[in-house]
């Protein structure tokens, strides 16, 4: 991809986008990072716990119960972006809450409640897939050509 081509300013608006970036306040990277890794690690840490207690529960494997873990995560995620916590929280953690799964969650109930006034079907149905859907296929698809491939070697 190239760069992208600015718009022709005059010398004037050059020094003035020049002093406007020199003043724009620098958002704080490290305590970024740090934020997005510790909650990033509470929603792992959740997560697991969920696993180990579905594997207990109902003696399950570790891989089968990652099934219930995941599908309890994303209902977390769904309620939080229900009940308008999401967001809030989102806005402390930044990626490390909406990177896992329950950013998924999110984007989807979101999409759902921003669009319910335009109907069921049209409104949350047509819209709410409209952000996740783009990782969906790509979900499915990379699924399929990993499972293809595993099939094919030996």
């Amino acid at each position: 991809m190239g760069k992208k081509q600015e718009p022709a300013r005059n010398s004037t608006q050059r020094k003035y986008v020049k002093e406007v970036n020199r003043r724009a306040p620098r958002p704080p990277v490290l305590r970024n990072v740090i934020l997005a890794f510790v909650t990033g690690g509470t929603v792992c840490v959740v997560g697991q716990a969920f696993t180990d207690f579905y594997a207990w529960l109902m003696d399950l494997t570790p891989q089968e119960a990652g099934n219930p873990a995941v599908a309890t995560m994303i209902l977390i995620g769904a309620l939080l972006t229900g009940f308008g916590v999401f967001d809030k929280l989102a806005k402390v953690a930044g990626a490390g809450l909406a990177v896992p799964v329950t950013g998924f969650a999110n984007s989807v109930v979101a999409s759902a409640l921003e669009f319910k006034k335009e109907g069921l079907v049209f409104g949350v149905g047509g819209k709410m897939f409209q952000l996740a859907g783009a990782v969906i296929v790509f979900g499915v698809v990379t699924a399929f050509i990993v499972g293809l491939i595993s099939a094919l070697l030996p």
